[in-house]
């Protein structure tokens, strides 16, 4: 009993409890020591500082033993502070008295569990550095946190416009966005219309109303600057180092009434459990607004800076946030503008974002689905051309194709490509659905190319939908750049395509290509066949499309296009109150 006894006292002595008793500082006071430990990396990561106050930043190897790593760190501590080992060395070259960082012991290094129990030295250091642990230098204490929530990233727009949402770009390092803690600050404005506070320190704060990751300026905050705060959080109430980013620039007054204004009176809400908003819209690529043909020739009529991708990605947030939707498909998404823009505004909104860039352009298409409706099942991307070459899928209609080398040679040249997202209901696990998008050749001859194109989208479709998942209903949105009278369109309604249809000599004789195509959907254009998607000083038609299988799907309803006078006010599209040359499609679907 007494050899217990002695045994639990030396125990006592040796654990942080102990040290309490010896005036150390309590629990709650204790500094942090922060590990990073990543099963698939080799090292792991330690962070602390010295009593000294100087930081220790550590690699070491995972599966070392726990003892290489204390006596490192009793080595460490022994060194002192910089600049206190710089001054010794000067003295003792001086002969005068060394600083008090010289001679100085290594003090006990001690790695106590959570439950005060000293961890064997012989311990790997991945098992060893546990969350709650309590790391012993000498007197001092450090509470182990290992992977606390920590951000990686926390950017501001570049461009903030009054009555348009602030959504920040949050990446974070075990944390979650949704999990985070958000506060927003305005700029003080100066009781002398002066940019900083009398001491000159910079500009004062004052905290905004709102802690939701997306922040809303009001008219009032107009030539102000936002600062915002966050604080990482994983969802199991741990919190890591806050941080800050302040705008580059002031809040700016925005552009009056928008053409989505109206439309979002419909969308306020998001539709029930039995219902899909399905979106489609083309929403204009900066590599394309920002040339000099688009400013001088496309869209002479609008204004420079309504060009300007910062002031577009404005009114674009806004416009897809407020239409409530279950599906978005895009086209001519600029590879900055999902990651750096829409990723970050719509996940805050709870949609997913998916990404098919395009092999020589950078811009691509993008599916964004919410995500407390869909889980995602499989992505089945294609590109049209290498499908068509290495899919034994298209190997007979690649074969009526090599008959017409001219227009086979073209069909290869387009960098084309097909977003086939395969998705389940979350609330009905049999409910499963494939959503394809896509953005056909563009040129107005280009008839027959485009025809060829959605030939193997549809039979790749209907690989997906028919063999890989069977029976499941089909929603396909995209720029077709085809009008209702087009051969395309018509393929697409009626399932069949003539040998001896006129889009077959679209672009005359020498590329004439004549050949049956057919495919097994039964598809309906969901929003009808509207005057106009597509509205241009040189051009306006309808280009766009909601396809849907109308055996598994109907229409709820189709949220009303902008007015005529809305489209031009400004003249035409692109403009300073719509931020790209087509408009949204928005239908409600159901399940039959």
């Amino acid at each position: 009993m007494w050899r217990r006894l002695r045994s639990a006292l030396r125990s006592l002595c040796r654990s942080p409890a102990a040290l309490l008793a010896r005036g150390g500082r309590p629990p709650a006071a204790m500094e942090r020591a922060v590990v990073r430990c990543v099963p698939s990396e080799p090292k792991l990561s330690l962070r602390f500082v010295l009593p000294d106050g100087s930081a220790r930043h550590m690699q070491r190897d995972q599966a070392e033993p726990l003892g290489r790593a204390l006596a490192r760190i009793a080595t460490n501590a022994a060194k002192g502070p910089t600049k206190t080992a710089k001054k010794s060395k000067k003295a003792r070259a001086e002969g005068g008295p060394a600083g008090e960082g010289a001679g100085v012991a290594a003090p006990a290094v001690r790695l106590f569990s959570r439950d005060g129990e000293a961890v064997a030295e012989e311990v790997p250091n991945a098992a060893a550095w546990q969350d709650g642990a309590v790391l012993q230098i000498g007197e001092a204490q450090y509470r182990v946190e290992r992977n606390p929530p920590a951000l990686t990233e926390l950017r501001l727009p570049r461009s903030l416009l009054a009555g348009f949402p602030v959504c920040p770009k949050v990446s974070a390092e075990f944390a979650a966005p949704q999990h985070c803690l958000f506060r927003w600050y305005r700029e003080q404005r100066p009781a002398g219309g002066g940019g900083e506070t009398a001491g000159g320190d910079g500009p004062a704060w004052v905290e905004a109303p709102g802690s939701e990751r997306v922040f809303t300026p009001s008219n009032a905050l107009v030539g102000l600057r936002l600062k915002l705060q966050c604080t990482p959080g994983d969802g199991a109430q741990r919190y890591g180092p806050p941080r800050e980013v302040e705008s580059s620039g002031p809040v700016e007054a925005g552009p009056g009434a928008c053409t989505f204004d109206s439309r979002h009176l419909y969308t306020k809400k998001v539709c029930g459990p039995g219902s899909i908003r399905a979106v489609s819209y083309n929403i204009l690529a900066d590599t394309y607004a920002q040339t000099e043909f688009s400013r001088t020739v496309l869209y002479p009529y609008c204004a420079p800076y309504a060009l300007e991708i910062d002031y577009r990605q404005n009114l674009l947030k806004k416009e897809l946030a407020g239409y409530s939707a279950d599906l978005i498909c895009l086209q001519e998404v600029d590879k900055s503008v999902f990651v750096d823009s829409l990723v970050p505004a719509l996940d805050a909104f709870g949609l997913e974002g998916l990404f098919k860039i395009k092999e020589k352009q950078h811009e691509g298409l993008a599916t964004f689905y919410r995500r407390d409706k869909f889980s995602l099942l499989g992505q089945y991307d294609i590109a049209f051309s290498d499908a068509l070459l290495s899919d034994p899928l298209h190997k007979e209609l690649c074969d009526k194709l090599a008959k017409y080398p001219l227009v086979q040679e073209k069909v290869l040249q387009r960098s084309s490509v097909l977003q086939v997202s395969v998705l389940q209901s979350a609330t009905d696990p049999s409910k499963k659905i494939c959503v394809a998008n896509t953005h056909l050749y563009w040129h107005p001859k280009g008839g027959n190319i485009r025809l060829i194109q959605i030939a193997v989208a549809l039979s790749h479709i209907k690989h997906v939908a028919c063999d890989l998942y069977p029976s499941i209903p089909v929603i396909f949105c995209g720029d077709f750049n085809s009008t209702p009278s087009s051969g395309t369109y018509s393929f697409i309604n009626s399932g069949v395509i003539a040998e001896d249809h006129e889009d077959w000599v679209s672009n005359g004789e020498d590329e004439r290509c004549n050949m049956p195509l057919s495919h097994p959907f039964k598809l309906l254009s969901a929003c009808g066949e509207p005057a106009y998607t597509n509205y241009v000083g040189g051009f306006h038609g309808c280009l766009d499309y909601i396809f849907i299988d109308k055996n598994a799907l109907e229409v709820e309803q189709v949220i009303p296009l902008p007015s005529h006078e809305e489209v031009t006010t400004h003249q035409a599209l692109p403009s300073v109150s719509h931020p790209s040359d087509h408009i949204a499609l928005i239908c409600d679907l159901k399940w039959k």
